[in-house]
Order: structure tokens, then C-alpha cells, then sequence
């Protein structure tokens, strides 16, 4: 006679690679234009492109605008290098939604694909979302930003150049338990 016998099985649940981007470019100056007009500009500071992704949450936003807020990209008064942040130098931050930002062209056509993005109503809430969080961290009028969803001419002059991404932190891997019986 068989006796069942029972096989404990771990699964992982594998997800490709997901968080919140931003682009950071530390500026001397940067503007957006929609239609042929100035809708924002900066002086010295950080432009911020950011990329929401699908999976994004309230904790992707808290921690990307954390981190905008607070990477060390000037000298201190010492000439000492990474050391103050855009909030500790009183700069200005200038945000532009970039859905393109999670764009992939591993198709055979070669032609952008931005399933990663989150879809656009979702997206234009989770961006607002995030610029009011930048503007609780930070002062809300030294945060500007572009015109979400339209087509922008950005320009900018970068300072050294530097330029830093951020992803917030990927999620891990799920382990499902399950035991299977086998006869």
C-alpha cells in the first residue's frame, strides 16, 4: 500500500525590477515652456524628472521626495564637496513628470514601450501627490514644476555637470509556502 507522502514547497513570486525614478540634474538655471510660454523657471537648484511606476506607492513617493530633498550635491562653506543639500543652500527644485522615464526598446520594431508607466489618471495624481509631499519637506514655493502630460521644451544649464538617479527601493520577492500532497 502507498502512503501519501507530502513535499513542502517554497515558490517565489518573481517581479521584474519596479520603483519610482527620478533624474536629478543640479542646475544654474532651468525653465519649462508649454506652447511657445514660460510656464516655470529656477535659478540655482535641482531638476527633477520624475518617473512613476505602475507598482508605485505612497511609500515610493514618501522616499523619493526624502531623497530629492536631501542628496548632498554642493560643497559646504569649507569648499568641502557633497556636502549640503538643495534645502540646506535654499535652491529651488523644478519637477517634470516623465512617464518616459520607464521606456524600453528591447521590442524587434525598436519602438518605445511604456507598459512600466503608470497609466495617466493614476500617474497625474501619484505626481501630484509627490510634488506636495517635496513641498511639505521642503518650502512649497521653491518647488515648481512643469505641466503635467504636455509636451515641454525643458532647458536647463547644468552645474559641473551633475547628475544622480534615484529609485526607491525594489520589492522583494514574495515566498508562497505551500505544502503539496502526492500519492
Amino acid at each position: 500500500m502507498l502512503r501519501p507522502c507530502y513535499i513542502f514547497c517554497i515558490l517565489l513570486v518573481l517581479k521584474t525590477s519596479f520603483s519610482m525614478r527620478l533624474v536629478l540634474q543640479r542646475v544654474k538655471r532651468a525653465s519649462v515652456t508649454v506652447d511657445s510660454s514660460v510656464i516655470s523657471s529656477i535659478d540655482r537648484g535641482v531638476v527633477a524628472l520624475v518617473g512613476i511606476h505602475k507598482d508605485d506607492t505612497e511609500e515610493d513617493l514618501q522616499y523619493c521626495a526624502k531623497k530629492l530633498c536631501a542628496s548632498k550635491l554642493w560643497n559646504n562653506e569649507a569648499g568641502k564637496p557633497w556636502k549640503q543639500s538643495v534645502v540646506h543652500m535654499g535652491y529651488e527644485i523644478l519637477c517634470v513628470s516623465q512617464f518616459t522615464l520607464y521606456g524600453s526598446v528591447a521590442n524587434k520594431k525598436h519602438c518605445p514601450d511604456y507598459k512600466l508607466s503608470m497609466k495617466n489618471a493614476e500617474a497625474r495624481v501619484a505626481y501630484e501627490r509627490f510634488k506636495g509631499i517635496v513641498g511639505e519637506i521642503y518650502e512649497g514655493e521653491k518647488v515648481k514644476d512643469g505641466e503635467f502630460a504636455a509636451m515641454m521644451d525643458v532647458e536647463l544649464v547644468n552645474d559641473g555637470p551633475v547628475t544622480i538617479i534615484i529609485d526607491s527601493p525594489e520589492k522583494e520577492a514574495i515566498p508562497i509556502k505551500a505544502d503539496v500532497k502526492v500519492n
